[in-house]
């Protein structure tokens, strides 16, 4: 449960990174402050195993919360990098534009994960960041987080525990991409949602595909034709199950085999 705390307007040090939608949203919550010490999904985000000390100076970090509606903007191409958003609940896709013009899916985030990371680098963002539902976000400015994490080591950690994790991720997503079968790659992808989804505390082996089947499809480097006949020919080989966009996933040794995974 989130505890109401009683504050005064707090300032908003958040440039043109959001989009103006998601300004009006977090003009309207901006009087309470978000505390990370007593947040649902710490242990996935930068709180995690802080003493209370710690978490203390990192609940001065969040100035702001952010709601979004399915469909908002959170970021765009350009914008300039001012902070990192950490969801605190629904789920975003992250999105880049390919040499063709065409739309590339690059991630799907959920509760505990971080935005923001590709904006770093150069100070302005890569992608765009998109709401699949109704979805809250933390915002963390980057100047805080960097003044924090020089005088905590604990906190310096988990920063750098969140940068390893998404190189990690991109480097799956490489390799995915590059050997994996379009029917590997579609196993792999529920297997990993399934993964995520148990370590958040939900249903690891029946859950809700947030991105739609030609996202999905954007997202393994498949057209959204090869997805529906995957995930039909799946569930009549009796390992998954679907209806809509729930998915039960019924033969996991069978997808880890199927991926070449040994356990």
């Amino acid at each position: 449960m989130e505890a109401a705390v009683a504050a005064t307007p707090i300032a908003i040090p958040l440039r043109t990174t959001i989009m103006p939608r998601a300004r009006a949203m977090l003009r309207d919550v901006s009087r309470n402050q978000v505390l990370c010490s007593i947040c649902p999904v710490r242990d996935k985000c930068l709180s995690f195993g802080l003493d209370a000390a710690t978490a203390k100076k990192v609940d001065e970090i969040v100035t702001t919360r952010i709601r979004l509606r399915k469909g908002d903007t959170l970021y765009r191409p350009g914008a300039s990098f001012t902070a990192l958003y950490a969801i605190r609940s629904g789920s975003l896709k992250t999105v880049l534009l390919a040499e063709d013009g065409r739309d590339q899916v690059a991630g799907y985030h959920m509760p505990g994960d971080l935005l923001g990371l590709d904006g770093i680098g150069n100070e302005v963002h890569e992608c765009q960041a998109i709401a699949l539902e109704d979805s809250e976000v933390c915002a963390l400015p980057f100047d805080r987080i960097e003044r924090t994490a020089r005088d905590f080591a604990a906190f310096q950690h988990n920063v750098h525990k969140a940068l390893s994790q998404e190189i990690a991720r991109q480097r799956s997503l490489m390799l995915l991409l590059g050997t994996m079968r379009a029917d590997q790659r579609l196993a792999a992808f529920l297997l990993d949602l399934s993964q995520r989804y148990q370590a958040r505390g939900y249903s690891s082996s029946e859950f809700i595909l947030r991105m739609t089947r030609e996202e999905i499809g954007s997202y393994l480097g498949l057209k959204l034709e090869t997805v529906s006949r995957l995930l039909s020919r799946l569930q009549q080989e009796g390992l998954i199950q679907v209806q809509g966009r729930v998915v039960k996933l019924l033969e996991r040794a069978a997808l880890k085999q199927l991926v070449g995974q040994s356990n």
